[in-house]
């Protein structure tokens, strides 16, 4: 059978999301789930909207998590979920002084604050789960693809 056609999936994404969660969410599997929580926490001033713990292992089941207007999933790491990595564009008013703090909570440098060709400020850092973060911010009010 051949995939639906776009005009007849259009509709599936016109469902109900919680608050902060878009068609896209992220869900990160960390092999020390704590250790990026805390970081997040410092690095992007991210805050803890909810916890599950497993009650047989004590480990996270899953954490979500919220920077800025966007949440997200975190847990253990297990099985075939071992050694997943992920990259993530975080838009910023400051990219400076928010690779600044990232480094300072730990985060290591992919690369320093620079003005790219494609009118983005941006930075590179990797977080200790291994993820990488770009933070950028246009530097004009256009989308990528004017």
């Amino acid at each position: 059978m051949p995939p639906k056609k776009h005009s007849q999936l259009k509709k599936e994404f016109e469902t109900y999301r919680p608050d902060g969660f878009h068609t896209v969410s992220s869900y990160i599997f960390s092999e020390k789930p704590q250790e990026l929580i805390d970081f997040l926490q410092k690095a992007f001033l991210a805050e803890e909207l909810s916890r599950t713990v497993d009650q047989k292992s004590g480990t996270i089941a899953n954490c979500i998590l919220k920077i800025g207007d966007s949440c997200f999933m975190i847990s253990q790491a297990r099985g075939e979920f071992l050694g997943m990595r992920a990259s993530f564009y975080l838009f910023v008013a400051d990219v400076d002084s928010m690779y600044d703090n990232a480094i300072a909570a730990g985060g290591k440098k992919v690369f320093d604050p620079a003005d790219m060709d494609y009118e983005d400020r941006q930075a590179g850092i990797l977080d200790p789960s291994g993820n990488y973060w770009w933070i950028s911010k246009r530097l004009k009010k256009k989308n990528y693809q004017d």
